[in-house]
């Protein structure tokens, strides 16, 4: 009987990966556990692909930008004053737009978004437990199997320490991630509540309505509405004991946004009358700030203005690193100083180790000069943009489609506000996801645009 219930686990699994976007996403569900596993699962999933559709990838505008934007950055690196440190961060980048590009081809249907978004909420949950013990209950270990197949290193108490890190290097890192995984949970999450009110019968608009292919293990039922309840919790919980307060700011703007989507205007009221009162606790005047210091818990308003960590050095304030890399960005406007020189340009001129300047736009202009900057922020407009006006014409389809392609938007837009405070390429799964989130965005679009072109001859 047991072998017989393993062969029925056996074939399941069989099934599911018998085609290169199943194999994507079961690289996602695993992603953050092994990097190595889902570096090799999505790379193989992009050649494939790459092999099976290269003429249509080759006659799209947008990849031929990224062609451009590539050998832009090559151009950079050959001006590099340190060529194999130019050409190694060439990694950070080169590889990241073939699997974007490929996955722009793969992933076409708001289904897919769908599954996933559901793979990555479902892969953050062992992460998010991990960061708890991680703080709360002491845990640390550290674990490995084949050296870097499955290597996983918890520090005691965060990095640094009293922040939580769980399996990534830095608590800055892992709440990007988690700001990500966030966004889409919640969209999810509205998605499943819909349902939930329709199914216990209290007729709101959509009553009844069945969202086809949300993920094969769950049925429609309470489960997924349930899970996703813990799931979005459980990350916002670990987000704000990240103590990152790019990761909260992002996160508020996200609970903001979909409350706006969802024309909730109390929920956006009483959102913002308490970021307010937080706001006023950590910069208002003296008597002011002591009044909502009476609600307010200082591990909110004393880590907004410092007040946590009162002695941090200059150097490490970001309005002075990019300052700096502005003035670099000035001395060699065309081609930069190279990549992965802000580190080293840094520690000469300022006595600190650094290892970027907390803005990629400014890292980019400093490091590969302003033609490629320019040009990698204008294919990013691109996608938002055009992102932006499927959004507008699909008020006509199922309100579940438009919510998801509307959390994809607002996870690209958290992704860019993230970056300019920050710089999330240099850890490779959250590169790899962010990438595979544009590619998300860009193949339902492109998508879109053939489907109108082909019923337009």
């Amino acid at each position: 009987m047991l072998g017989a219930s393993l062969n029925k686990v056996f074939d399941y699994f069989k099934s599911r990966w018998q085609s290169s976007w199943n194999y994507s996403l079961w690289a996602l569900l695993i992603f953050p556990l092994s990097p190595l596993l889902g570096a090799v699962t999505v790379g193989f999933v992009s050649l494939i692909t790459w092999l099976k559709q290269s003429h249509k990838i080759s006659r799209r505008p947008l990849n031929w930008g990224f062609a451009l934007l590539s050998v832009l950055l090559i151009v950079s690196a050959g001006f590099a004053q340190d060529k194999i440190a130019a050409f190694l961060g060439l990694f950070n980048l080169l590889p990241f737009f073939l699997l974007f590009v490929a996955h722009s081809a793969l992933i076409q249907t708001f289904a897919q978004l769908r599954q996933m978004a559901w793979m990555l909420v479902i892969g953050s949950m062992p992460v998010v437990i991990i960061g708890l013990g991680q703080l709360f209950l002491g845990w640390s270990f550290k674990f490995e199997i084949l050296w870097v197949v499955l290597s996983w290193t918890v520090i005691p108490g965060g990095n640094p320490p009293g922040r939580i890190a769980s399996f990534f290097l830095h608590a800055n890192t892992f709440a990007a991630y988690l700001v990500i995984v966030f966004i889409l949970s919640l969209g999810l999450w509205l998605e499943q509540w819909r349902l939930a009110i329709g199914y216990w019968g209290l007729g709101i608009r959509g009553r009844g309505e069945r969202l086809t292919a949300t993920f094969p293990l769950l049925p429609q039922s309470p489960v997924p509405f349930l899970f996703l309840t813990v799931a979005v919790i459980a990350n916002f919980i670990t987000l704000i004991f990240t103590n990152s307060r790019n990761g909260w700011a992002i996160a508020i703007f996200a609970c903001l946004a979909y409350a706006l989507y969802q024309g909730w205007r109390i929920l956006v009221g009483s959102v913002a009358a308490i970021v307010s009162s937080v706001f006023l606790a950590a910069f208002a005047p003296s008597p002011v700030a002591k009044i909502f210091r009476l609600v307010v818990p200082a591990f909110f308003w004393a880590r907004l203005n410092d007040d946590m960590y009162p002695d941090r050095p200059v150097a490490l304030m970001r309005k002075t690193q990019w300052e700096f890399a502005w003035s670099l960005a000035q001395e060699h406007p065309w081609t930069g100083w190279g990549l992965r020189s802000f580190s080293t340009l840094y520690k000469a001129q300022m006595q600190i180790p650094l290892g970027h300047p907390h803005n990629l736009f400014l890292m980019l202009s400093a490091e590969t000069g302003f033609p490629s900057a320019f040009l990698f922020c204008g294919l990013l407009a691109w996608i938002l943009i055009t992102g932006i006006q499927l959004l507008q014409k699909l008020k006509y389809i199922n309100p579940a489609d438009k919510l998801i392609f509307f959390s994809y938007l607002l996870a690209f837009v958290g992704w860019i506000l993230l970056n300019t405070v920050d710089v999330t390429l240099f850890d490779f799964r959250l590169n790899a996801l962010s990438w595979l989130i544009l590619a998300a965005i860009s193949g339902v679009v492109h998508r879109d645009r053939e489907k109108h072109r082909l019923a337009s001859r």
